[in-house]
């Protein structure tokens, strides 16, 4: 991946709306060699998906819940059917294997309090679990998806 790859990739998790001719004008390629690098780059799974972002709040989901649990059995059944379950529950916007004192982090997003504790009370039903701690949001101070690329001279 070279200087122009990067590039692309940069203006592409700023804005994935831009054309491709005005990436290309932005890197100095023209429409078609910046089309290939596009799906070259989609090809080799460095660009996954194209995502509309939206705002939690103004969709009513103005809780953020960071979850750490901690598996009370650490049998490979019991991983799998809790990994398994826990990907389909749409209030996890990300779910994290841990290393260290917790076994998993969760960030869940919902409505409210009363939502969170019905999503918890489900939570505690899957498998049998050690403990599980939650930490709620107070204020999102900065949410980016945008990794951080750099983009040598």
């Amino acid at each position: 991946m070279d200087r122009i790859d990067r590039k692309i990739l940069d203006l592409l998790q700023q804005d994935g709306t831009l054309s491709v001719a005005d990436i290309g004008h932005r890197v100095g390629l023209s429409q078609t060699p910046c089309w290939k690098r596009i799906q070259r780059l989609e090809a080799q799974g460095v660009i996954q998906r194209r995502v509309a972002l939206l705002d939690p709040e103004k969709l009513g989901l103005g809780l953020t819940v960071f979850v750490c649990v901690e598996a009370g059995d650490h049998t490979q059944e019991s991983l799998e059917r809790f990994a398994t379950t826990i990907s389909t529950m749409s209030e996890v916007v990300e779910f994290h294997r841990m290393a260290g004192d917790v076994d998993y982090l969760l960030r869940v997003v919902v409505p409210d309090v009363k939502a969170y504790d019905l999503f918890y009370k489900r939570l505690i039903g899957i498998v049998p679990l050690k403990n599980v701690s939650s930490r709620f949001s107070v204020e999102r101070v900065k949410s980016t998806t945008a990794l951080p690329i750099e983009i040598t001279a």
